[in-house]
């Protein structure tokens, strides 16, 4: 089956298929209707690489994200797909475990399908393989780490805002022995969140003793690993913020196992705002870190740099952050409250 019995069937022109399959707008609408009407009937699939050889475009978006099984990254792709079916484009997905070969080994297979653009929401990227698609002119959009050179789109994620809500409403639930614990200290994203945490301290004027700083890596493991840490401190910590919900999510499960009560004993905060903090026990007060936005905010980068028929210079957009909360804070325990 090919365009020609498509064309018979129709009883139109041959390029008139070819210009309705490729979405041409200019294709009077009832030839239109009447072609897909038949390529409907018949099943017809066309050969995306042929057009994309005859009209120089692929409609293929590659996304890099950093792992699958870390559920705020099966939130964006989606966000990311439903966006791009939306608009007719389709998406060559990689998840690269934090491996730069992985990293290198998808970004090879971009090149070779001949993607469009490609979003790298991995939140830490090796900045030697930026050069493979910058030289090959393809547009890229990053999260925090991008690179200030044409072709090339940022997202800022407003760190501080949501974190200085979150501080300061543990603040007004009167903890004043509030920890932090970070992601990998390799990941620029992981710094950033730590360092918006000490400036919102400061604001306050509160300190944060280093022992109350954790390492952690982003897993519920690690969240675990950190509250264990911080529950054998002589005077540990009334409250603990986590630099992302699966670290929180650790911390709720070992408090538990230790018989710590949430929030009446300790108040937890993550930040990104999965899906699952709304089914916690308890739900889990976050700093929201919207993927949907994030996702319509990549596409909206790449469509514009794509689309633009000169290189544009460096492309910047800001995501904000905000507090949500739900029932896994409440006032400290009265023993360790602040007498201001």
């Amino acid at each position: 089956m090919d365009i020609r019995e498509i064309a018979r069937r129709a009883k139109v022109s041959t390029a008139t298929v070819s210009r309705t399959i490729n979405r041409i707008p200019t294709v009077d609408p009832q030839l239109a209707k009447r072609v897909w009407r038949v390529v409907e009937d018949l099943g017809y699939y066309p050969n995306t690489q042929a057009r994309a050889l005859v009209s120089g475009r692929s409609r293929i978006f590659g996304l890099i994200v950093s792992e699958i099984t870390n559920p705020f990254f099966p939130e964006l792709v989606q966000s990311f797909e439903d966006i791009a079916v939306q608009h007719n484009y389709e998406i060559l997905l990689s998840s690269t475990v934090h491996d730069p070969r992985r990293m290198e080994l998808a970004v090879r297979r971009m090149i070779e399908r001949r993607v469009e653009g490609v979003a790298i929401l991995t939140f830490g990227m090796e900045e030697s393989l930026i050069e493979h698609l910058r030289f090959r002119k393809v547009p890229l959009v990053f999260v925090d780490v991008g690179p200030h050179v044409p072709g090339v789109s940022n997202i800022k994620i407003d760190y501080q805002h949501g974190i200085r809500q979150a501080v300061q409403h543990l603040a007004a639930m009167r903890h004043v022995r509030i920890a932090f614990v970070m992601g990998p200290g390799h990941l620029k994203s992981a710094l950033a969140r730590k360092s918006a945490f000490e400036e919102a301290m400061k604001e306050i004027g509160l300190k944060v003793p280093s022992a109350f700083v954790v390492v952690g890596d982003h897993t519920m493991e690690g969240g675990m690993s950190a509250l264990t840490q911080l529950a054998g401190l002589p005077d540990r910590p009334t409250a603990v913020m986590c630099s992302n919900d699966m670290t929180a999510i650790g911390v709720l499960r070992e408090a538990y196992e230790c018989g710590i009560g949430i929030p009446r004993e300790l108040s937890v905060v993550g930040f990104d705002d999965i899906r699952l903090a709304q089914f916690t026990t308890p739900p889990l007060s976050t700093v929201q870190m919207s993927q949907v936005e994030l996702a319509k905010l990549a596409f909206r980068a790449l469509v514009h740099e794509t689309e633009s028929r000169s290189v544009s210079p460096t492309s910047e957009y800001v995501l904000p952050t905000r507090l949500v909360l739900r029932n896994s804070t409440a006032l400290a325990a009265a023993g360790s409250r602040s007498n201001s």
